[in-house]
């Protein structure tokens, strides 16, 4: 498993100080008046004004963190992060956030494993969860990928984060945040486990052991036929024993009565040929991630079973599948009738993922109350919606979801988070893309191009899922969440670090509702 993270909320910091080997500063230029209202002890005080006096890049936002020497300071050393000026509307505490992952991992290099973290947050209402925000970040520089922490050669580093104490958090945001990294760590456990080492069954297994003890109840469905589109996805995949899909269920249940239940669909595509509209070009290298919707569910189910929000049911359905190249595989022009009974004509097989969630919907909308249930789609689905919207979650919803205001809700869970998020409505252009061709199917999986050159790219897929799964025509809230553009930052699907947004957005949401 990976390291743990103790994270502790300190009220004082001359005696949060004893048990500490660092002390991290965070704060805006201009440092010293940022610092003012921190309560930090007088030599430490000194310490910092003096390296200020002596550096104007420092006191006017150095980029970079910087190790100060200070006999009086835990471990006898002080890392200073300073940040830009804080001015304008667009900056929000991401600015903060990314200072302090910079600044809790150099002071690990320097030898530090128990830092005291304390962060000058700006009095807006906009910074109101700044610094449970800034503990997450200084808390996820501890995780290591899975394959690299299993790795024989492996070789441990020097000095590892092993507690982290945060200067005025409370206990309760301490709790908050300890069960947030529980289900964020394992999130990118699951997005960034190769093609082997998480394929579909192995994928399943991992969750098995992720959720032991929980309270969260998992099985495994190894035959799909009850899936016909996430079938015809795998079907290349058969011939190799290891690479047969599953669809894993999750599912949590209150101690006390259910009030609401929410139904999560994940696509777990846990390698992305493109099938026979093969990916070419170098375009395979990172489809090992595509498996993001999934883990991303299951990283939020875990959180939620960390926090057991009462009244909260929570099912989710993880469609595990390789979308593989061979003989078997299925092609463009077949004609598929769903699990909901609508017959689908195969656009483009490199529009998998749609399938994929079409069928998991459809499973799960079954028996849903329209009263008190919410159906949640999660995909890296397209390229569009990151040429679209850059690095943010495209959320789209059906109308019985926004008269309930889901996206507002998590929108504004999301500004305050670090995980903000672009809105679109579905329009009839997009239900025209998808319209059938001819009197043999109802409706048509893609277009024959790629999504980034096509009007409303991501759009157009959210028809597809909500025609598909049966859900058009229902009054069952649906949300649909194209995470493409976040499961890596960078944007680099083979080399980018997995974020686990919007994982805290969305268990703020769900806990905020439940609150009423």
């Amino acid at each position: 498993m990976n390291t743990k993270v103790v994270i502790e909320g300190a009220a004082d910091a001359a005696a949060a100080g004893e048990q500490a080997d660092a002390l991290v500063l965070v704060a805006p230029a201009p440092l010293k008046a940022a610092l003012e209202g921190l309560g930090l002890p007088p030599e430490w005080r000194r310490a910092v004004e003096s390296t200020l006096a002596a550096d104007r890049a420092l006191a006017e936002g150095s980029p970079a963190p910087t190790v100060v020497a200070a006999p009086s300071a835990p471990g006898g050393r002080i890392l200073l992060a300073p940040t830009a000026p804080i001015l304008h509307d667009t900056d929000d505490c991401r600015v903060l956030s990314e200072a302090c992952a910079a600044a809790v991992s150099r002071a690990v290099l320097a030898g530090a494993s128990a830092p005291l973290l304390a962060v000058a947050v700006p009095k807006e209402p906009r910074f109101a969860r700044a610094l449970e925000v800034c503990t997450l970040s200084a808390a996820a520089t501890a995780w290591e990928p899975l394959e690299a922490r299993e790795s024989p050669s492996r070789r441990a580093p020097a000095t590892q984060l092993r507690r982290l104490s945060v200067l005025n958090l409370s206990s309760q945001a301490a709790g908050w945040a300890t069960a947030l990294e529980a289900g964020r760590a394992l999130c990118r456990d699951l997005v960034t486990g190769g093609p082997e080492r998480l394929a579909p069954l192995r994928f399943a297994a991992h969750c098995e052991e992720a959720f032991a003890g929980t309270g969260v109840k998992v099985s495994v469905q190894k035959d799909v036929s009850g899936f016909p589109l996430l079938a015809a996805v795998a079907q290349a995949s058969m011939v190799v024993e290891r690479h047969r899909p599953c669809v894993i269920s999750l599912e949590l249940v209150p101690e006390g009565p259910v009030t609401r239940t929410v139904l999560f669909a994940g696509k777990g595509v846990t390698y992305d040929t493109g099938g026979a509209d093969l990916k070419t070009g170098g375009g395979m290298a990172g489809m090992s991630r595509d498996k993001g919707g999934a883990a991303t569910v299951a990283g939020l189910v875990r959180a939620l079973a960390e926090r057991r929000v009462p009244g909260l049911r929570v099912v989710a359905l993880l469609g595990m599948v390789r979308n593989s190249i061979g003989e078997e595989a299925f092609v463009s022009d077949e004609i598929i009738t769903a699990r909901s009974g609508v017959r689908v004509r195969i656009g483009n097989t490199d529009a998998e993922g749609r399938l994929v969630l079409a069928d998991l919907l459809a499973a799960l909308k079954e028996g849903a109350d329209p009263a008190s249930s919410v159906l949640i789609s999660m995909a890296t689905l397209t390229g569009h919606v990151y040429r679209a919207f850059g690095p943010y979650v495209g959320a789209i919803e059906n109308g019985a979801a926004r008269a309930q205001g889901f996206i507002r809700a998590l929108s504004e869970a999301g500004e305050l988070l670090g995980e903000p998020l672009e809105s679109t409505q579905p329009r009839r252009e997009d239900y025209l893309l998808v319209a059938p061709k001819a009197p043999t199917e109802d409706v048509l999986s893609s277009n024959r191009l790629a999504s980034v050159d096509t009007p409303r790219g991501h759009q157009g897929p959210y028809a597809f899922i909500d025609v598909a799964s049966g859900l058009r025509g229902t009054r069952l809230p649906f949300v649909h969440l194209d995470i493409s553009g976040v499961v890596v930052s960078p944007p680099d699907w083979q080399a980018g670090r997995p974020t686990a947004s919007p994982i805290a957005a969305l268990l703020e949401t769900l806990e905020a509702r439940q609150r009423g």
